[in-house]
């Protein structure tokens, strides 16, 4: 039976939440930009960047990046890995980056993600936020925004809900991996 962690109205404060604290350090948010990481952390980012727009008026740029060829384990996967797009129309020296994922867990999939970016240009700055950060990291990495801290088992799965992609929102915890 899957525990609920989130709901879809906490998912959306949290959502908010996001919003406000990427922009609060920023009278100016022309640094700014926001990279989602494929494929939950994309809808997260567009959901941050269009509150971003309500609360300050402002479009802050978006991007989107696969890690699917930046992961260390990609020559090691039993089946060949199906690439999605990264699409970063924007120049990233310089700039302010916050990369958005749905799930902190060992570390890994962050550890690409920074690899990949900085084939494409050398950021100010690089933040990560995440919906979930689940503890049990094998790399020295961690969330600067972050919306739930959960203690879990490796032998659980934890569940980002999203309306675009699984008809509702929220965060649950399943047994198996």
């Amino acid at each position: 039976m899957p525990s609920r962690l989130l709901h879809a109205d906490d998912f959306d404060r949290t959502i908010r939440r996001f919003a406000q604290q990427f922009t609060e350090p920023y009278d100016d948010l022309s640094p700014l930009a926001i990279i989602g990481m494929q494929t939950r952390g994309v809808y997260i980012a567009k959901r941050i960047r269009d509150r971003i727009r309500e609360f300050r008026g402002v479009e802050v740029p978006l991007g989107v990046l696969d890690i699917t060829f930046y992961r260390d384990d990609f020559r090691s996967l039993d089946k060949v890995p199906t690439a999605k797009i990264t699409e970063i129309p924007f120049d990233l020296d310089g700039l302010d980056i916050i990369l958005v994922d749905d799930v902190l867990y060992t570390g890994r999939t962050v550890r690409a993600a920074m690899e990949a970016l900085m084939s494409f240009g050398r950021p100010h700055r690089l933040r990560f936020c995440c919906m979930v950060d689940r503890g049990h990291r094998e790399l020295p990495i961690s969330a600067d925004f972050v919306g739930i801290t959960v203690p879990t088992y490796t032998t659980e799965r934890v569940q980002v809900r999203l309306a675009e992609l699984d008809g509702e929102d929220g965060v649950v915890v399943t047994e198996g991996a």
